[in-house]
């Protein structure tokens, strides 16, 4: 059971990422699934969250309006689409799901 997290780099303030985040050994179209993130010095958060059917998506209010989270089950993988990115985004970017985490990707955001 494995996540794989890709699609971090350094983006300009405004600026766009789609992370994905691949499944290996379970099929993710039964879980619901999450991204959280970790700034340097603070503590785990909840970034964004997708019901395993239908239902509806949840973000944290400091990146609603701005992200987007999508599952493709037929590709295993869960996507976070970010727009006008903000410095303060910049965090190592973790998919979760049933207590499983991926190693996480670096998203920085900076002139």
């Amino acid at each position: 059971v494995q996540l794989v997290e890709s699609g971090g780099g350094l983006v300009q303030p405004g600026g766009s990422l789609r992370l994905s985040c691949a499944a290996s050994g379970f099929t993710i179209s039964r879980y619901a699934m999450s991204w959280y993130r970790q700034a340097p010095g603070k503590e785990r958060e909840l970034v964004a969250f997708i019901p395993s059917r239908g239902g509806t998506t949840n973000y944290a209010d400091s990146v609603k309006g701005r992200f987007t989270i999508s599952r493709d089950n037929a590709k295993n993988t869960v996507y976070l689409q970010m727009n006008s990115l903000r410095p303060e985004d910049t965090a190592v970017y973790y998919c979760n799901t049933i207590g499983v985490w991926g190693q996480g990707t670096q998203v920085t955001v900076s002139t």
